[in-house]
């Protein structure tokens, strides 16, 4: 299916509440436009085009995204793999944000994604796609891995409860309770003496960052902790 009609715009309000099959038109449009042959209510599918001998593509219409059109998509998938979702199109910041994580969402289980301007009225240009069907595979990032393991090894214990949400015991968070324990039990220290009797490599930058409030600099490269 061809891409790349362009932004239309935020959609403008209707005058009148719409209704999926005000979807329709510009939809059927948009195919015919294409060279499709077009027909609504083929059984379970909404909207199903034909283009000679090629795999028919199934067009489900929703008001909004949905748990519900995902599963249609999803069950329309074992008919053909050219199944688009069509959604009215989004209006302002925060519909264009939860937009493109349900055109997301919606790539990872290889569904397409239209968007109908309604206020355009049933024409090729109310069509925009924003993604075609296609097998997902994720982009692994190396440098988040990476992060994750660095954490997971460097944490003693498993301090945290999951799910919960809020602050949290971190390795950082570790390894500057192992300094202000030392300092608290030795009083004032240089890093290095911090660092070797901790194991804690990074004492001497984590007690000048001091990110939690712990510590104090009692003179150059020695510190103390907080009363």
């Amino acid at each position: 299916m061809a891409v790349g009609l362009g932004y239309n715009g935020a959609m403008s309000k209707p005058a009148t509440k719409p209704k999926e099959s005000d979807l329709y038109l510009p939809v059927k449009a948009f195919l015919e436009g294409l060279s499709y042959e077009v027909k609504a209510e083929i059984k379970d599918a909404d909207v199903m085009g034909r283009r000679g001998d090629e795999p028919p593509v199934i067009v489900e219409l929703k008001l909004g995204f949905s748990l519900i059109l995902l599963q249609q998509g999803i069950a329309r998938q074992r008919i053909t793999d050219q199944v688009y979702l069509a959604v009215p199109r989004w209006s302002g910041r925060a519909g264009w944000k939860a937009f493109k994580a349900n055109v997301g969402l919606a790539k990872r289980l290889g569904l397409g994604v239209i968007s109908v301007d309604l206020a355009a009225g049933p024409t090729v240009d109310a069509v925009q796609v924003h993604a075609d069907p296609a097998e997902f595979r994720p982009r692994k990032v190396k440098a988040r891995k990476d992060s994750l393991l660095k954490e997971f090894n460097a944490r003693e214990g498993d301090p945290n409860l999951g799910g919960v949400r809020g602050a949290r015991v971190t390795a950082y968070r570790q390894a500057a309770e192992k300094c202000r324990d030392y300092l608290i039990a030795n009083g004032p220290s240089k890093g290095a003496d911090v660092a070797k009797a901790t194991g804690v490599e990074k004492a001497t930058t984590i007690m000048r960052m001091d990110h939690y409030g712990w510590f104090e600099k009692v003179d150059k490269g020695v510190y103390g902790a907080r009363g």
